[in-house]
Formats: C-alpha cells, structure tokens, sequence
C-alpha cells in the first residue's frame, strides 16, 4: 500500500540485531497489506554497497547509490568508480542522495559543490534517476541542476511522460523544505517532490503551504528514517512503518482519503524509480 520513498536501513548507529529486527517488522507490513516497498538510500561508498546488498536481499528493498553532502570530503575519483559499478547492479533505481547542505558544512562548500555536480554527470551518463538532499542551498541546488543538465530536453527524452502527458526529468528533491512557489517551479520543469515527517510538525506552515499548492500526482512521501519522525512520535527513532503518519496528513491537507494518498504516492514513486510489480 505504501511506498516509503527515502530510508536509511544502512544507518552506522542501528546494529545488526536492530536492523534485522527492522527488516522483519518491514517484511511483515508488506504481507499484511500495509506497505509495498520501501528504499535504502546511500550516502557514502560504504553505505551504498550496503543498500544495494539489502535490495538484493528483499524483495520489497530498492536502492540508490551515492555521496551525501556531509560526505564528500571524503570522495575521490576511485571512490566516484565504485558508487558508477554499484550503478549497475539490478535493484540499484537511481544516484543518491546528493547535494548540498550549508547548515552543518561538515564538508567545504566548494567539495560539496565540485561533487554535486560529478554525480548528476554520473546520473546524466547513466541515464538514472536523481535523489537530491539540499539544506539551506535550495537557490543554489536549484542553479546547478539546471546547469549540469539534470531538466534538459535530452535527459526528460531518457524517460516516459507523467502521466498528465509533461516530461519528467526523473528528479527526486527528498523531504523538500523549500516554498510553495519554489516546488510549482520544479514541478514545472519536470521534477518530483518528496513530503516527509516534518509535514505532521505544528509550526511547519512552509511544508503545508508547498502540499497545498502541488498536485498529489507530482508527491511522494518518506521517512528518512531513522530521522525526523512524525507526530505523534517525535523524539523516537523513526522507522519506514511510520510513512503512514506523513500520509495521513498529506491526505489532511488535500482534503481526500488516506488510501488514495497511499495508493498515488506509491504510483508515483513506482514510476519514478522506474519499478514494476
């Protein structure tokens, strides 16, 4: 039923008992009816072969592969290799998450910018989908995807129409922070947008405002779990089990039914990573 577009099973604080723990309470939703998939998003060489040994493992487990802003201080050419091998492997759906973060700098602005734009030359070589972080950069990730090509006329020809018939360019801005009027914007150049736990939190007027103003069929919803968990269980690690609570008031907000938010964000994001049932 839903599709938890955004996790961390790879996290390094969850130890092996706790994710296998997590696995099987994942495992069971999905036979129950309550979800359907969930991805594991790298955020480093290390973390990526992770996910993409956990897609390989279940069934309902997609991954995507790269280096996280907060990481790429870390990053060379031989480690970019590896990220474009895993690229290849069968569940690995897209490049991410990459982009910039100027909240923490935990790397150098010009590092995170130099391989930003590497990796959405990888994703353009590759012909992949894209999952984009941006904390406190969003004028500037916005600049530098159109500049290295991530809307153009040549990638959105890579990948089937939306369905309302606009080209899509296969890229994803995860837990999108930015304005109602930024998201029409992507939205129009063929991006999707992503909702995550933050929607539920009292005083997020902007994450509302952006629900209110883009259509269901350009939204996904995530977890981003083990992080920013939604009301009414903030302060507790988050797992993918709680993406219900993020689509609860996507549907709130919109004014229609729960399992219809359910049922179009999974289409969506379905679509997006280019996965069929």
């Amino acid at each position: 039923m839903l599709f938890d577009s955004h996790s961390h099973f790879n996290n390094e604080d969850l130890t092996s008992l706790e994710r296998q723990t997590l696995f099987n309470m994942i495992d069971s939703a999905v036979r129950d009816g309550r979800m359907s998939y969930a991805m594991d998003i790298g955020f480093d060489p290390d973390s990526s072969v992770m996910a993409a040994n956990h897609a390989e493992e279940w069934p309902w487990c997609y991954a995507a592969v790269g280096c996280h802003p907060h990481d790429t201080k870390d990053m060379n050419d031989e480690k970019l290799a590896e990220i474009r091998e895993l690229a290849g492997r069968e569940k690995v759906v897209a490049i991410g998450e990459i982009g910039l973060d100027f909240h923490y700098d935990l790397s150098d602005r010009d590092v995170q910018r130099e391989w930003f734009r590497k990796q959405i030359r990888l994703a353009n070589e590759l012909k992949m989908p894209i999952a984009i972080h941006a904390r406190e950069a969003d004028q500037e990730v916005m600049d530098i995807l159109k500049e290295e090509g991530a809307f153009s006329d040549e990638r959105k020809s890579w990948f089937p129409s939306r369905p309302d018939g606009t080209p899509d360019a296969r890229v994803l801005l995860h837990c999108f922070s930015g304005s109602a009027e930024m998201g029409r914007q992507y939205v129009k150049m063929g991006a999707t947008l992503s909702v995550a736990g933050p929607v539920t939190y009292k005083n997020n007027r902007k994450t509302v405002e952006m629900v209110e103003a883009v259509p269901l069929e350009y939204l996904l919803v995530e977890t981003d779990s083990p992080y920013l968990t939604p009301v009414p269980f903030r302060g507790k690690r988050n797992t993918p089990l709680m993406v219900e609570y993020t689509a609860r008031k996507v549907a709130e907000i919109k004014g229609v039914t729960f399992e219809e938010v359910a049922e179009i964000t999974k289409n969506n994001a379905m679509r997006f990573y280019g996965i069929r049932d």
